[in-house]
């Protein structure tokens, strides 16, 4: 396996693993928040403060309590991807339609049914939206790691600095440009896959009320 596929292999590993950590943290504290104003209010004010914290000084202050190496740049990564998806999970939550979920309330549905056969489903679309913003944050991002012995195609950018080796630089650089576009569109592909399944909006700016397609409440109250 060639040096340069080797780097690529170590940024979508580290990548991959805080995007995980982050959908692990964000979707239920999403889901929380969604529920609950208050609680909404001094969360999100939290989380948009957080976002305004460069990467590289997440990085630093993670330095003392975990070392150098892949745990510290994970940490600084899972942090940077949680507010996209705490923020769409909140948004696609509260979006979706009242009369809907009114209707599913009146068929005999308990909050739970409603939750994860109506809600969610309609809210998937959107959610996936703040996935694929965190997965190309995260994957631009890594290239930071390289700083702190975290690997990744941001040595070839570190060590193209150090050495004036440009052309390492530019394929360090082109490299990480190249992987990001790819996921991007990968994921565009999935998340408009979903939302044309569902017959619901893709994106987050699509609609101020996510409403249902035709029957998917008939569907949902089918006992599965």
């Amino acid at each position: 396996m060639s040096d340069l596929l080797l780097h690529v292999r170590d940024h979508l590993v580290l990548s991959a693993s805080a995007l995980a950590c982050a959908l692990a943290l964000g979707i239920p504290l999403g889901s929380a928040i969604a529920r609950t104003a208050r609680l909404r209010d001094v969360s999100l004010a939290g989380i948009n403060v957080a976002r305004v914290i460069p990467s590289l000084a997440v990085l630093a202050l993670a330095q003392p309590f975990f070392g150098i190496g892949f745990r510290p740049a994970l940490v600084a990564l899972a942090l940077l991807a949680i507010p996209p998806i705490v923020i769409n999970t909140d948004v696609a939550l509260r979006n979706v339609s009242a009369a809907l979920i009114d209707a599913a309330r009146g068929l005999g549905m308990t909050e739970r049914q409603v939750r994860f056969r109506v809600a969610w489903p309609l809210a998937l679309p959107v959610v996936f939206g703040g996935v694929r913003t965190a997965a190309v944050e995260v994957i631009a991002s890594a290239t930071l790691a390289a700083f702190i012995g975290g690997g990744g195609l941001g040595e070839y950018i570190l060590n193209g600095l150090a050495g004036g080796d440009y052309g390492q630089l530019f394929e360090g650089a082109i490299s990480v440009a190249i992987l990001a576009l790819a996921v991007q569109g990968l994921l565009t592909i999935v998340e408009r896959r979903i939302a044309a399944g569902l017959g619901a909006p893709a994106g987050i700016g699509a609609s101020a009320d996510i409403g249902a397609p035709a029957g998917a409440l008939e569907a949902a109250t089918t006992p599965g």
